[in-house]
């Protein structure tokens, strides 16, 4: 029998793609550049900030109508990152969740635009919403703008760049993650409870729930590169120790990564609960986050 979390999955991955499908044929842009954006965006990817985002936002409320345009603008800007970080100017990777990266079965300036035009129409999405208040809206399109820019996402993918064949202090590698992978997930929470319309206290409680689940995703992510499943990861294993990239195995051990991941996954638990936002979603994300194989 299904969990409530893989039914909540299964239910919040059929939304996205429906809304990602409906996008496709309202938006007035060249064929090419559709099928870019759309093939990035079906590519299987597990949609965890959006759902994030939203069991945040169903922890006080119940209706989610409110907030699909942001959770898919939020998936729209997760996936660009991921279309640039393919590129072989960055990672140069060839295989993207099993299937060739955007600009491989493209090529790269189409890929570059895609990523481009993800960018840019997340923050259309939100603009257009007629369900969202002028305030809520400039709200939600300065945050989303502010940790996915240059004092977030994109600042955390060039100390992750630069710190590349360098030895660094595991404080300067939790630093580049709580940047480049942990912003989007303080997005995906903040958003849901300043639209769920949680109280200030509460959602200071979030945000500290939200910096543990970004690093334990993170930690997990690097031990995934040491001992995980090609197949069940859609790409190679062992891609960091290949690019001389720090990271929390490396930098800690495996065992104790594994004990560090726990242990912050203890903490955000902790302030779900201090958050009054401990339903049975939330709490079963943290275990997938931190015990996901792939």
């Amino acid at each position: 029998m299904d969990t409530p979390l893989q039914k909540f999955i299964l239910e919040i991955q059929e939304i996205l793609d429906e809304e990602f499908s409906k996008l496709y044929s309202v938006m007035d842009a060249p064929s090419l550049l559709k099928k870019s954006m759309l093939y990035s965006l079906e590519a299987g990817g597990k949609r965890i900030r959006p759902m994030l985002l939203i069991a945040t936002y169903k922890a006080y409320k119940s209706d989610i109508q409110k907030v699909l345009s942001s959770a898919t603008a939020l998936e729209m800007i997760h996936t660009y990152s991921l279309i640039h970080d393919d590129l072989p100017a960055m990672d140069n990777d060839d295989y993207r969740r099993g299937k060739l990266t955007n600009h491989k079965a493209f090529d790269e300036a189409t890929a570059i635009l895609a990523g481009d035009a993800l960018l840019t129409h997340s923050f259309y999405l939100i603009a257009n919403d007629t369900l969202l208040s002028d305030s809520e809206k400039v709200h939600m399109i300065r945050l989303l703008s502010l940790y996915s820019g240059p004092n977030g996402m994109v600042a955390g993918q060039v100390l992750d760049m630069e710190a590349e064949n360098d030895p660094i202090s595991i404080e300067q590698l939790e630093q580049i993650h709580v940047l480049k992978t942990g912003e989007l997930i303080k997005f995906a929470v903040k958003a849901g409870a300043i639209l769920g319309n949680a109280t200030k206290e509460q959602i200071q409680h979030l945000e500290t729930f939200s910096y543990y689940l970004g690093l334990l995703f993170q930690i997990q992510d690097d031990i995934l590169d040491v001992i995980g499943n090609t197949e069940k990861l859609g790409k190679a294993v062992g891609s960091d120790e290949d690019q001389n990239k720090s990271t929390y195995p490396k930098l800690l051990g495996l065992e104790n990564a594994k004990k560090q991941r726990d242990a912050y996954a203890g903490k955000a638990k902790a302030s779900l609960q201090k958050a009054g936002a401990d339903t049975i979603i939330l709490m079963e994300l943290v275990d997938y986050f931190s015990q996901r194989d792939h």
